[in-house]
Parts: C-alpha cells; structure tokens; sequence
C-alpha cells in the first residue's frame, strides 16, 4: 500500500517536471509574441488621465481573462479532434503577425497621419469621457484576442503530440502568465511618470537624489513605450517568420549557413511585405468600388 503511494507521488512529480520543463519550453516560443503584447497594451493603457489609467487596465485584464476562457476550451477541442487545425491557424496567425510587423516597419518608413483623441488634452465633459474610454478598451480588447489566439495556438504548438493533459497543463499555464504577468507590468510602466511626480514632490531641495530620479522617471515613460514598440515589431517578424520556417520544408532548409534568426526575420519581413501589399490593393478596390457607388 505505501509502496504503491509513494509510486504515485513519484508519477505526479514526473508529470509536474514534464510540465514544468515543457511550460519553459512554451514560454521561450510565445516571448516574442508576448512583448508585443505587452508594448500593445502599454501603449493602448496610457493616454488617460492619471486617476483612470489603473481602472482602464483593469477592464481590459478582465477582458483578456474572458478571451483566454473563450480560446483555451476550443483550442483543446482542436488538438483532440483535429490535430492539423492547430498548424493550419499557427501559419494563418504567422500572416497576421508577419503583416502587422510589416505594417509598422512601413508606417515608421512613410508616416502618415491618423486620427488620435487624446482624452487628457480634450476638453470633454465626463459622460464623453467614459464613451471614449469604453472605445478604445473595446479596440484593446479586441486586439487581445487576436494576440491571444496566437499566443494559445503557438504554446500548443509546442505540445501538440504530448497527451491531452499536459496540452491543457502547460497552455493554461501560458495563457495565465499572458494575463497576469503582461498586465502587472504594465500597470508598472504606466504608472512610472506618477511615481515620479511623487518622487519629485517628497523633496524639497533643488537638487536630490529623489528629484533626479523622479525626472528620469517621467522623462523615461514615452521612451520606454516607443522602445517597446520597437522591440515588439521585431518580436512579431521573428515570431511570424519562425513559424514559416518550421512549417516549410523548402524553408527550413534553405540557406543551411545562414544563422536562423536572421533567415528567420528576413522571410518574417518579406512575406509580411507580400501580404502587406496584398492587403493594401484590396483597401484601394475596395474604396474605389465604395465611392462609385
């Protein structure tokens, strides 16, 4: 009887370094995918006033554990009954992530101008506020699950021929450390400027160490943003173009000398142009056949 206990323990702790070992290996794979998401939302966060940033960044957290709810239980269902639905959304989320790679790299390279409401430089009264505010969690949120999926369907990926209950294991723990850990940060960065103007407020001399950092403090904020964004970009073109390359024989094994991370943000950027441009033809026919009718 204690022997057969204790050979349960040591199965269930197996199981749990098996998990643990391929979470790590999920993690490593989804990283990249997750720094945009965490530039996304650190970018779709702030623009408020300061007393609105945590309570916008609360709803759309809650909105991105809805999404996971609604992902994770199909995800599971595909990997059970249609293993090769998993591959062919893994490839199609790679065109989305390649394209708005490309899109970006574009608009840094020919900018032009979009349509902005900055809520904190309006002069709007509070029921226009909170109708903006409602929009623009709305967008996030949407946003959120486009970027979930691919974050799911990637740590599936990397799990789809272990059993079912380390799929769910391992996924689950993913998509919980896509939540948590991607919102906490940043509720950090958002609220980085205001620990400053504090920092900077608790010193009454000219010159100290707390007013120093308090200005770096908020000086920082905007810079850290753009950074993100920058290092998103990239994240997104070699995620997307990881994804190809292990998806294609032809591509996986061309270029043999070449390092993988460059083959792979070279066919992440340039299949990304391909769709980009693609995608922009359509925007044009479409506007046209819109405007003549």
């Amino acid at each position: 009887m204690a022997s057969g206990f204790f050979a349960l323990l040591d199965d269930i702790a197996a199981i749990m370094d098996d998990v643990a070992v391929m979470s790590k290996v999920a993690a490593k794979k989804t990283a990249g995918i997750l720094g945009d998401d965490l530039a996304v939302n650190a970018e779709k966060a702030s623009g408020f006033v300061s007393s609105r940033e945590l309570p916008v960044l609360w709803a759309i957290g809650k909105g991105s554990f809805v999404n996971k709810l609604i992902i994770l239980p199909v995800a599971f269902l595909l990997s059970a009954f249609l293993p090769v639905a998993i591959t062919i959304i893994l490839v199609l989320g790679g065109l989305f992530l390649a394209y708005e790679g490309a899109e970006k790299i574009y608009e840094f390279i020919f900018p032009h101008q979009h349509s902005k409401i900055d809520i904190i430089n309006e002069d709007l009264t509070e029921e226009q506020i909170l109708i903006i505010e409602k929009e623009k969690i709305k967008s996030a949120i949407v946003t959120d699950f486009i970027l979930s999926v691919e974050i799911v369907i990637i740590a599936m990926s990397t799990v789809i021929e272990k059993p079912l209950s380390s799929q769910i294991a391992v996924v689950s723990i993913i998509a919980i450390i896509a939540t948590v850990g991607v919102y906490g940060i940043v509720a950090l960065i958002v609220r980085m400027d205001e620990f400053g103007f504090k920092m900077i407020k608790w010193s009454k001399k000219e010159r100290s160490i707390s007013k120093t950092i308090g200005n770096i403090l908020v000086k920082a904020l905007p810079k850290v943003i753009q950074s993100l964004s920058v290092i998103g970009t990239i994240a997104l073109i070699l995620v997307a173009g990881g994804i190809f390359v292990h998806n294609s024989d032809f591509l996986h094994h061309l270029w043999p000398n070449i390092p993988s991370i460059i083959k792979e943000f070279v066919f992440g950027l340039a299949i990304g142009l391909v769709v980009l441009a693609i995608v922009s033809l359509f925007k044009k026919i479409f506007k046209k056949t819109k405007e003549s009718h």
